[in-house]
């Protein structure tokens, strides 16, 4: 039986397939998924007389968003902090995770800021932005007068 020298650095497969693996790896494959900083997803759909929009944050639940108006655009944010204790026979097991979000929207002077409404369901954040009546009502036709 023969022994070889364990090396850590030093690649098993290729050199050149350890490389390509090491710089296409995303950050969620090096860290792991609870050290990654999360952008959702979001989807504006115009109507007529409003504006919805769809953030896709699945696993929160409605308590940990937090939707205001500052300065002109409207801010979602999202904080979740879970933490877990698992104790037997000799040691005891504690894990957190912590994630947090931050979306700003600007509005412009067409949304009537005191109707926007929000419900969370099945994972998608909907926001209904209505438009002031006056930016969506069309004007009946008139008639110019030719001097």
């Amino acid at each position: 039986m023969s022994t070889s020298k364990f090396h850590p650095v030093v690649p098993s497969g290729s050199f050149g397939k350890w490389i390509d693996n090491l710089f296409n790896a995303t950050m969620t494959d090096v860290l792991g998924s609870d050290f990654t900083i999360s952008s959702p997803s979001v989807n504006v759909e115009e109507h007529e007389d409003h504006f919805d929009l769809k953030l896709a944050a699945p696993g929160l639940e409605k308590s940990d968003f937090q939707l205001r108006i500052e300065n002109d655009s409207l801010i979602i944010s999202a904080e979740k902090k879970t933490e877990t204790e698992e104790t037997q026979k000799r040691f005891t097991r504690r894990e957190f995770n912590y994630s947090t979000f931050r979306r700003s929207f600007q509005l412009d002077d067409s949304i009537h800021r005191e109707g926007i409404s929000a419900s969370y369901e099945n994972g998608v954040l909907n926001v209904r932005l209505p438009k002031k009546e006056e930016s969506w009502k069309k004007p009946s036709a008139t008639t110019i007068e030719i001097k």
